[in-house]
């Protein structure tokens, strides 16, 4: 067997100037400076990238798309691109649409300072509409006539910042937020991340505007100067303000409720049978009956019980002769303690614990149970095929109602089978049985798609060293095909095309010259024909398809590579045209310079392991330097940023 891509991966720091060694090899302690330029480098570095990102607006049903890009902090371009011309331009002539504003709105604009909130194109382009000055405006693009049109910016409500902080929202939908500062002292703001992090952009005066770029749904805290958080604003859908008084906001963030109704709705409205006669329910750990005519309930089931209860997962067959439900033995109380030794509230330590199941221990069994409506018996499914179960999970009806598949994952994740259970006789066969003498990785690498017009089914494994896709027979388990082969891997599966009987993947190693961590995607035939890639750059890659798929917008960059986009045909991954090229000139003059990255042989000599080494800020060759090495080693996962930031 091929050996699997070791994602054994290493940061090598190279510490920040905390301590310092001289040229001789004596241990010299860092300055107050050094701290201060370490404390203060994620907001030198923040914000100091331009040309970075390019969000298509697609003109209708044409190949034509715009994007507005920034260009530095305060300047802005809006470019119009002709896919299939593989023209770029600007969207229209911004010295003379500056020229208008500025006659009619009292103030100088400049063509490099339009700031055009709420901007769209008619789709023949004749002319647009958009914001200005928390004004609306439309122009005629043959004449650049303006009209006054009725348009507002909403006014954010100011949140209370409690800690932790609500992190920002993942999201594509470009937004500009006006802050004002109308308080007495100087306020600092900072953009907090997906992943909770603080970035500082910079401070307001008083009576300071700024008109900063964000996307909907992302978080913005606003501190007095020593730092002390005053409120949270959350960007909103369209252009939007927030008024800065100075005073700590006293309303709290919505936070997301748990409530009863669980995932996908109210368990009421999920129970109801695709007829709407039945609704099945769970009452004293058993499964009842309702018939939505006439109220009259019964039980279908009668031995749950606390400690073996049937759940609230009830899966209905689509002809609502047949539901399937989960019964789950409780397992063993393992209590895990903690000890907090310096507790803010107390002097004395406190003591916590929480629930954790060891190797060894009981853990949950569950068990799938068949009903006939309205009066069939239940019938316990077989469990030679699903003996231990980590979980049991993806349970599909077919769409005939003749059987049901659930995916069985074993304890210890060296099985797992797609499981077909006939609906009438209750007999139980495996339709895919993955298994390994080390681990399935079902977490990071499984997919599983129903095919229902051909009776397929798409699988990822990595039974042959490498993780890829097959095709098989969801009716005989036979593999009817290997999709994808070769000493690469896939990384994820975005799209199935059942009609063109293609799928869209994205992949790890399948440029032998670079990085196998970089993300690439491509394209292949469900009979493992007409492999086409689709990204070529040399960096980690993201993509955006135009509405009809016929060309994608590529951003590729990597850790020492600020982003380059491309314009790319989708049926070959031909090059259209560049579109932007990120420009990094204001970062490198920070004094900041990129990760260098390096490729060391492994323990085996032979496995190359990819990392990268980051610098102190002033970093001098002709000193020496303590290292600080963080590395994962773990079989299943990668750590090591692949993509371009100003600060890691």
């Amino acid at each position: 067997m091929k050996p699997h891509f070791k994602l054994i991966t290493l940061f090598i720091w190279i510490a920040w100037a905390a301590y310092l060694f001289s040229s001789s090899g004596a241990v010299a302690q860092g300055s107050k400076a050094d701290y201060e330029r370490a404390n203060n480098w994620r907001e030198m570095t923040s914000n100091k990238v331009w040309r970075d990102q390019a969000r298509p607006n697609w003109l209708g049903a044409s190949a034509r798309f715009w994007y507005g890009v920034q260009t530095g902090a305060e300047t802005r371009e809006y470019v119009l691109v002709d896919a299939k011309k593989g023209t770029r331009g600007p969207a229209f002539d911004p010295s003379r649409l500056a020229q208008r504003l500025s006659e009619r709105v009292k103030e100088t604009i400049t063509s490099t300072t339009l700031n055009l909130d709420q901007l769209q194109f008619a789709d023949d382009l004749t002319t647009m509409s958009f914001m200005v000055k928390g004004r609306g405006w439309e122009c005629d693009l043959a004449a650049y006539t303006l009209r006054e049109i009725e348009r507002t910016e909403e006014a954010l409500e100011a949140l209370r910042p409690r800690e932790p902080f609500p992190k920002s929202a993942s999201s594509s939908r470009e937004v500009f937020m006006t802050f004002i500062n109308r308080s007495d002292e100087p306020v600092r703001l900072f953009w907090i991340s997906t992943d909770g992090r603080q970035n500082a952009y910079g401070a307001l005066k008083p009576d300071e505007e700024r008109r900063q770029h964000t996307f909907a749904g992302h978080v913005w805290l606003v501190t007095d100067p020593d730092e002390k958080p005053l409120a949270l604003y959350r960007a909103a859908g369209e252009p939007c303000k927030a008024v800065i008084d100075g005073q700590v906001a006293q309303r709290s963030p919505a936070r997301s409720s748990r409530s009863n109704t669980g995932r996908g709705g109210d368990r009421r409205q999920r129970s109801v049978s695709p007829d709407g006669k039945w609704r099945a329910f769970i009452r004293d750990h058993n499964v009842m009956l309702e018939d939505l005519d006439n109220g009259e309930e019964w039980s279908l089931s009668s031995v749950g019980t606390e400690d073996n209860a049937f759940g609230e997962r009830l899966y209905w067959s689509p002809d609502s002769k047949k539901l399937l439900a989960i019964r789950t033995q409780k397992g063993a109380d393992h209590k895990v303690y903690l000890i907090e030794s310096s507790p803010d509230d107390q002097v004395q330590p406190k003591l916590h614990s929480f629930d954790y199941l060891k190797p060894g221990d009981d853990i949950p069994q569950a068990r799938p149970w068949l009903f006939h409506i309205p009066e069939g018996g239940p019938k316990e499914i077989d469990d030679a095929l699903c003996p231990n179960p980590w979980s049991l999970s993806d349970v599909r009806w077919s769409p005939d109602s003749g059987c049901v598949h659930f995916l069985y994952n074993q304890r210890g994740h060296q099985i797992l089978r797609v499981l077909r259970v006939d609906a009438g006789s209750g007999a139980v066969r495996a339709i895919v049985d993955e298994q390994s003498e080390t681990f399935i990785d079902y977490a990071g690498k499984k997919f599983l798609q129903y095919l229902d017009r051909t009776n397929e089914i798409v699988w990822m494994s990595e039974r042959d060293g490498w993780n890829h896709l097959y095709l098989y027979d969801a009716r005989t388990g036979a593999v009817k095909n290997q999709i994808t082969r070769g000493e690469w891997v896939v990384r994820d599966v975005d799209r199935v095309d059942e009609d063109q009987r293609q799928i869209w993947f994205r992949a790890g190693g399948i440029h032998p010259d670079q990085d196998p961590y970089h993300v690439h995607y491509a394209r292949v035939d469900f009979d493992g024909s007409n492999l086409t890639i689709l990204t070529q750059g040399n960096g980690t890659h993201s993509v955006e398809f135009s509405p009809d798929r016929q060309f994608f917008i590529d951003t590729w960059s990597r850790v020492d590579q600020p982003p380059v986009i491309e314009l790319r045909n989708a049926q070959n991954g031909a090059f259209v045209c560049e579109l932007e090229r990120a420009d990094w000139t204001e970062l490198l003059a920070t004094g900041w310079r990129p990760p260098e990255r390096f490729v060391a042989k492994g323990r085996d000599g032979r496995t190359d392991i990819h990392g990268m080494i980051l610098f102190p800020s002033h970093y001098d060759p002709t000193q020496k330097y303590p290292v600080i090495e963080d590395i994962y080693a773990g079989p299943h996962s990668a750590f090591v940023p692949k993509g371009f930031r100003s600060y890691h």
